[in-house]
């Protein structure tokens, strides 16, 4: 199997869920939403990929932005897109639901004519199927003729090639006909119909996986035992039937007395706080064991079941489906560690793994370097004669030009733009794979203050573009007071909180040089409290070390904390570029560092030039753009020296 690709495609649905944000309240009265990724199908593959199993997906989408961002999601998910079909003539499926309690959920789909509803024979192509270890179908897909011919067919092609196959079964009665547009949330609705076309398919099947009502529907009976028998009648597939608090079981031969003498894994007792993509989990972790038995009907089913246990009770615990599904490294901590608090989305050490491993799936890119113009500058930018509001703004859409230009689409370079002078083009840098960086600390303020637009809870960063990085910048420096140290770091835990609450990156500078005298151990102390008050910064920017002694400290105090930290970037300090170089030289030899962060060295010159009416645009561009290149250069090369050292 050396020459698959990878290891599952799934097939089936797709939509983009509009998830209520109020939690105990009916649907009419939901106010917001948060918007996910969803679909059965996609969930298994996200999640699939989570736990470092290559997958890809099969459907179709709309030709516009739900269908955009589902794309989109998918790559930052690190699924394969080869199989998703963009539709220039439907619409990417919606649902809305919400959380009412641990057993009720309203739901409604938004299907009508929906693009994955299309998904037909055309659209399975024989070398996708091919490249894959296993397909795994979900049983929506079996209830239209035209998905059930795609189905089918890419089943015989994976029979063809030797693939395994696998079903949830999957049972949404409304999606099937048999409830109505209100019933979204209703589990089983029986019908000799769909019991009939369900019956007919078994047959594909090495892994059949379903709640105890599913393989009811799937059965033709009530009785789970007798539904059972009736599917393994059609079917030697292993079947394994969840069974909500008591676990799962995993029946690979005859189906025994009794469920309890099934093939098991431990569960786990934690709170119910969702149950809406609780088995898409499941499933994705099952699918880690199942995949890695040469053999599918002989996987070691206790160790499967735990992982999908395991899954399942991530899935229960946390707001949304595939958001909520872990990765690898979660994966393994929580069953090294165990359960410490019933309500897992509340387990501050399992979340801050979380959220550090799952974080590629918010802001994209490659952010291993990161070469950043700076110009998020208030105070220095007003200072300068000539200065007017309107002209600043028009300025920073300048240095946003220069940064694009030295860019030219490629990873790796970000900008950092204030909201208040360079809101144009703060708002036109987004979705151009620029890393953006967006300061909201009061210029200047020290104890600091956060910039009024945000409110004295921080409220106003619900209105942030979630790929715009929370910058906070500080003046602190170990010998401070206890009240200006306690005043201060009272903000920045609130703005952090309010940055996670928000799902937004959360870079933390500090300045300690311009609060007192700095040594090699000044900014790693500053760095180790405040992870000792809970705040855990995706960056950190740093004023440059005099050597490589006190890069050694601060990268030690970020490592024995954070392992999973984004990294640092070095601040320039108006410095001349040759002073740039020598610091870069030091840094780039400390792998965390990932570039730099520089701002007036690129634009002072043409700023004070610019707003006298001494320079053109072009040639304000063009300057800048030569002076950020330049850095990008020297920053390259002093990685490139330190990397030729090491090799």
């Amino acid at each position: 199997m050396t020459d698959k690709t990878l290891d599952i495609i799934t097939i089936g649905r797709a939509s983009v869920d509009l998830y209520g944000a109020q939690v105990g309240g009916r649907l009419e009265d939901m106010g917001s939403f948060e918007k996910y990724i969803g679909g059965s199908p996609t969930n298994i593959a996200c999640g699939a990929a989570r736990l470092g199993l290559r997958a890809g997906l099969i459907t179709r989408v709309g030709d516009e932005h739900m269908g955009r961002f589902i794309l989109e999601q998918l790559a930052r998910e690190g699924v394969s897109t080869d199989g998703v079909v963009t539709d220039p003539d439907r619409l990417t499926a919606l649902a809305i639901l919400g959380i009412r309690d641990e057993d009720q959920f309203p739901l409604i789909f938004y299907r009508e004519n929906c693009a994955d509803m299309a998904l037909d024979e055309g659209d399975i192509d024989e070398g996708f199927i091919a490249s894959s270890r296993a397909v795994v179908v979900t049983g929506t897909h079996l209830s239209h003729p035209r998905t059930e011919a795609a189905v089918l067919k890419a089943l015989d092609l994976a029979r063809k090639h030797g693939l395994r196959t696998a079903l949830d079964i999957d049972y949404r009665p409304n999606l099937w006909g048999v409830a109505g547009h209100g019933d979204g949330e209703s589990r089983f609705v029986e019908s000799g119909a769909v019991t009939a076309k369900l019956l007919s398919t078994l047959h594909y099947f090495d892994l059949i996986v379903g709640t105890e009502e599913e393989f009811h529907i799937a059965g033709g009976s009530t009785d789970t035992l007798a539904a059972l028998r009736a599917v393994r009648e059609v079917s030697g597939a292993t079947l394994v039937c969840k069974r909500g608090a008591k676990g799962a079981v995993a029946i690979a031969g005859a189906i025994p007395a009794s469920l309890d003498d099934g093939q098991t894994g431990p569960g786990f007792p934690i709170e119910v706080f969702n149950v809406l993509g609780a088995g898409d989990g499941f499933f994705a972790g099952l699918l880690k064991g199942w995949m890695a038995a040469d053999d599918p009907f002989a996987a070691d089913w206790p160790r499967a079941l735990t992982y999908a246990n395991a899954c399942g009770a991530f899935a229960v615990s946390r707001h949304g489906c595939t958001p909520s599904y872990p990765t690898e490294a979660e994966l393994d901590f929580f069953l090294r560690r165990g359960v410490q608090r019933p309500d897992l989305r509340n387990d501050a050490e399992l979340e801050q793994i979380h959220w550090a491993t799952t974080r590629h799936t918010r802001n994209g890119g490659d952010w291993s370097t990161l070469r950043t113009f700076a110009f998020d500058h208030r105070l220095q930018l007003e200072e300068m004669e000539g200065y007017t509001p309107a002209k600043g703004g028009a300025f920073k859409e300048l240095c946003l030009d220069a940064a694009l230009a030295v860019q030219r689409g490629r990873v790796g370079y970000g900008i950092l733009c204030d909201n208040r002078i360079g809101r144009r083009a703060l708002h036109r840098a987004s979705g151009t794979g620029l890393w953006i960086g967006r300061p909201c600390e009061l210029p200047g303020s020290r104890p600091v203050a956060t910039e009024a637009e945000l409110g004295p809870d921080c409220g106003g960063l619900g209105e942030w573009a979630r790929e715009n990085v929370v910058k906070f910048l500080v003046f602190c420096h170990p010998d401070d007071s206890e009240d200006m140290r306690a005043a201060q770091e009272r903000v920045v835990k609130r703005l952090f909180t309010a940055a996670r609450r928000n799902r937004l990156e959360f870079l933390l500078e500090v300045i300690p040089s311009k609060v007192g005298p700095v040594t090699a151990d000044t900014t790693a102390a500053l760095i180790r409290r405040f992870y000792q008050i809970g705040v855990y910064p995706d960056w950190w920017k740093l004023e440059p070390m005099a050597d490589a002694a006190g890069w050694a400290a601060a990268v030690a105090a970020i490592e024995e904390n954070d392992p999973n930290t984004r990294g640092i970037v070095v601040l320039g300090l108006d410095a001349p570029e040759d002073r740039l170089a020598a610091s870069f030289a030091v840094a780039a030899g400390f792998d965390l560092v990932r570039g730099f962060a520089v701002g007036r060295t690129i634009f002072g010159d043409a700023a004070r030039a610019w707003l006298k009416g001494e320079m053109a645009n072009a040639d304000a561009v063009a300057e800048m753009t030569g002076r950020f290149e330049r850095l990008c250069a020297i920053w390259d090369s002093a990685r490139a020296a330190h990397s030729g050292r090491k090799g």
